[in-house]
């Protein structure tokens, strides 16, 4: 989404740019035009002003000059046209300038003050001219004296072209500071017209540059996918809509026997016929005209050099670039090794099958086995045991004490052999019950496996070092029977130590196990005899030192590995041992330690 904006983004800027390129110069000119039409309007009103406060000046003048020559007798026509022309033009005149200096109020009372005077000249001129044409040439000589004398205007006229001048002066000076702005302006504007044009080249080259880049880097991809393609083990080709070859790899031409360059051949052609199956060309048309996709479809091919191969085939139709013509991608993969192997699977899996019905056979005869032992076996035990107790009520009084020592020899074994009984069988039945998977929270049987060694032990001093233990997934009895054993031997082995010291412990291990360890600081072994430890009926001390039967262990070794697990012991003779057993890591028990850290 975020590739498709940019470049939206960038040709609008370049719009605006272009825009303001052609739109900025525009609106500046117009602008700078209409600054400078409006100054030459400005100072043509201000010259119209002054010619028409001129011409009223000249016409009040012209006026008493032709009054005067009328009064020297000189009575032409001109000269009268001359006198009459400040009566009829004057009053006009006035209104015309009233009207130029609208926006200006003091020109506005200038022009009264000019208007009153004019109208006392006129109204004096005229009394003039009418005294000249009665004859009274000394009354009108003194009324164009009084003309002259009260109602001057030259004042009026200097202040309304003084101040026309100056404000003539100021149009003229902001005319030049607004030509002066519209030059920086204008100058502005190109800047800003390089820039922008300066702007739009480097980001065309850029944009050039990134096409170039992306048509390069594009190449570069399109000739590592070939490489790929050619390089892959898998026979792939891709044919147009009428099954002939567009691009093969090499393991098509090899597997085929045709050359990957050549030129365009038809499926049904190639292998010497090994694609000339009605059947699958036409699930391959279909592919092609309704889009279905043709998966793991098996069949047998004689490819090049005569070899008869399984292949597995897929195809699906794709949509070509440059073209609405549909192309076809097939991959072969020859299944023949793994035909044969499933062949000697089957075979393996038959023997096996016969394997398991003699281990069931083995099983069944190991539990008749069982129960015989447990019937058969513990029947003479208690009549042996049963006797020997009736002949020493028999003997009574009357038993020596030789006689007493070999009827408590017999009871003794015979309740040995009993035990023993009883281990085996318990060690069977490990071997073969199934395991009830579990959480089992090791630190609860530790503490049960302690409360039960520490009742067999009164009067002893045992210091005990637990650590905080996780929870894993197990057979909750079978690992009981695990602690118990280890704990029990423990207790036990430290048995001539004034201060028994016995620690579990767990770690990680390596490969993420839990390592649990019994350590003890008791009799101890020699490590040259630890592959008889875990033995059933395997001991390394004598039943008078430390009493036993030899098969607790075989049943830890048993449990754990049917745990998937390991167990092993170091030990030195006198310096007490180090039993160990691993258990795998599972959710719950790493979830377990989690929570305790």
């Amino acid at each position: 989404m975020k590739k498709n904006v940019l470049p939206r983004w960038r040709t609008a800027g370049l719009l605006l740019a272009v825009m303001v390129i052609v739109a900025l110069p525009y609106v500046v000119t117009r602008t700078s035009i209409q600054e400078t039409q409006r100054a030459a309007a400005w100072v043509a009103h201000s010259s119209e002003i002054k010619a028409v406060t001129y011409q009223l000046a000249y016409l009040a003048r012209d006026g008493e000059s032709a009054s005067y020559r009328l009064l020297a007798g000189d009575a032409d026509q001109q000269t009268q046209q001359r006198a009459l022309a400040a009566d009829q033009q004057i009053p006009a005149l006035i209104r015309q300038l009233r009207a130029l200096t609208r926006d200006n109020p003091d020109q506005q009372t200038r022009i009264g003050a000019l208007d009153n005077a004019l109208t006392g000249r006129i109204v004096l001129m005229k009394e003039a001219r009418t005294r000249i044409a009665r004859g009274d040439t000394d009354g009108a000589r003194q009324s164009l004296r009084n003309a002259g004398d009260l109602f001057g205007i030259s004042a009026e006229i200097d202040e309304i072209v003084h101040t026309e001048d100056g404000l003539l002066a100021s149009r003229e000076a902001a005319a030049r500071e607004k030509a002066t702005d519209g030059g920086v302006v204008l100058a502005l504007t190109a800047l800003a017209q390089l820039f922008l044009l300066a702007v739009i080249v480097m980001m065309s080259e850029r944009q050039i540059g990134q096409r170039r880049l992306a048509e390069s880097r594009e190449g570069r991809a399109v000739q590592r996918s070939r490489m790929i393609f050619q390089a892959v083990r898998e026979p792939i080709a891709l044919f147009d809509d009428n099954l002939k070859s567009l691009l093969v790899n090499n393991a098509f031409g090899e597997l085929y026997g045709m050359d990957p360059a050549g030129r365009a051949v038809p499926l049904a052609e190639i292998g010497d016929g090994a694609w000339n199956d009605g059947v699958l060309l036409q699930r391959l048309n279909d592919v092609l005209l309704r889009d279905r996709e043709l998966w793991d479809y098996d069949m047998v091919q004689r490819t090049a050099g005569g070899m008869e191969r399984n292949v597995v085939i897929n195809a699906r139709r794709l949509q070509q670039q440059d073209s609405d013509v549909p192309a076809l991608l097939l991959t072969v993969s020859d299944v023949t090794t793994r035909a044969l192997a499933e062949h000697q699977v089957n075979e393996l899996n038959r023997q096996l099958e016969g394997k398991v019905s003699q281990i069931s056979d083995v099983n069944r005869e190991l539990e008749a086995f069982s129960y015989s032992v447990s019937h058969d076996l513990r029947a003479p035990l208690r009549h042996i045991a049963g006797f020997a107790r009736k002949l020493e009520q028999q003997l009574g009084e009357r038993i020596d004490d030789k006689s007493a020592h070999y009827l408590a020899v017999i009871g003794d074994s015979a309740q040995r052999m009993a035990l023993l009984i009883d281990d085996l069988l318990v060690f069977s039945r490990l071997g073969r019950g199934a395991l009830r998977l579990q959480g089992v929270d090791m630190q609860s049987l530790v503490d049960e496996a302690r409360a039960l060694a520490e009742t067999g032990a009164e009067g002893r001093r045992i210091a005990w070092t637990i650590a905080p233990l996780p929870m894993v997934i197990g057979d909750e009895n079978m690992l009981r029977t695990v602690w118990q054993n280890l704990l029990g031997n423990a207790v036990k082995y430290t048995g001539q130590c004034e201060l028994a010291k016995i620690e579990v412990s767990v770690r990680q291990g390596r490969h993420g196990n839990y390592e649990f360890t019994v350590s003890d600081n008791g009799a101890g072994f020699d490590m040259q005899y630890a592959d008889k430890l875990f033995g059933v009926f395997q001991r390394l001390h004598r039943a008078s030192e430390f009493p036993g039967n030899g098969i607790g262990l075989a049943n830890v070794r048993r449990i754990v590995a049917r745990h998937g697990g390991r167990v092993w012991a170091e030990a030195e003779p006198g310096q007490g041992a180090h039993f160990h057993f691993s258990l795998p890591a599972t959710d719950a028990a790493g979830a377990s330690i989690e929570s305790e850290a």
